[in-house]
């Protein structure tokens, strides 16, 4: 669909979906082909190495400078993909301009892997008496970051947030136009049923071995993407047969 609309509107493609932007990670995401990246030019596919952990901030300088590149050939920009919050990165701040120390991002992951992502909510509770407000406490792409920037600036996660919320609105200068598909759900399970097959067949534990390689453990946010979690323990023998891979995926 992007692709076809791309032709019609002569635009270039700019993935928002926060694991095609490693190499590497093709078959789980569903990544474009070489021959569908060679009919629209796609940006924002294969920037970091596995073994990275992309973060908003990072994706977020990579896209204003896609945009800036395409507007300047004047092309239109069409923004398409699967993560929400590098979606929200178009429409209003979600990054604030706080620089983390290496020797801070080091104790805060020493931390995970010493106590957990439970321990992770425990400390960042301690500094934030006042709440958390909506911050997901069970995904450690929120709670690592909100951790580090607590200990950075010692300001609470809401006042951090009111901060970034005052911070100018992105592309407040360009036309967008919002684009949402909704499909019924009575043929979903057969449909990731159909692309859990697809998956395999074309080789995803082979894909996952050659990324494990490559540093994917390191990486907690694509480790445990859905499709790369089941086939890791599936490799680590945990899931014994292809088939308890398929089904449990």
């Amino acid at each position: 669909l992007c692709l076809r609309l791309a032709q019609e509107i002569d635009a270039e493609i700019l993935s928002c979906d926060s694991l095609q932007v490693y190499e590497g990670m093709d078959i789980g995401t569903a990544k474009p082909t070489t021959e569908e990246m060679a009919t629209v030019t796609h940006h924002g596919i294969d920037v970091f190495p596995v073994g990275i952990t992309a973060s908003v901030h990072a994706y977020s300088q990579m896209a204003a400078e896609a945009v800036r590149d395409i507007h300047a050939r004047g092309k239109a920009v069409l923004v398409g993909g699967g993560s929400g919050f590098y979606l929200k990165s178009f429409l209003e701040p979600v990054c604030d301009e706080v620089s983390i120390p290496e020797g801070v991002r080091s104790e805060v992951a020493d931390l995970l892997e010493e106590v957990g992502l439970e321990g992770l909510v425990e400390r960042l509770l301690e500094l934030n008496p006042e709440g958390l407000g909506e911050l997901d406490l069970r995904n450690p792409r929120r709670v690592v970051p909100a951790l580090e920037r607590c200990m950075v600036t010692g300001k609470t996660v809401l006042q951090l947030r009111s901060e970034m919320k005052a911070l100018p609105e992105p592309y407040a200068d360009m036309e967008k136009r919002i684009c949402v598909l909704e499909r019924g759900d009575g043929s979903l399970k057969e449909r990731i049923a159909k692309r859990t097959r697809t998956m395999l067949d074309a080789g995803l534990v082979g894909e996952v071995a050659a990324l494990l390689e490559q540093g994917l453990r390191t990486n907690l946010a694509a480790a445990n993407a859905i499709g790369y979690r089941e086939t890791v323990l599936h490799l680590d023998g945990v899931l014994s047969s292809e088939a308890e891979l398929e089904e449990t995926i």
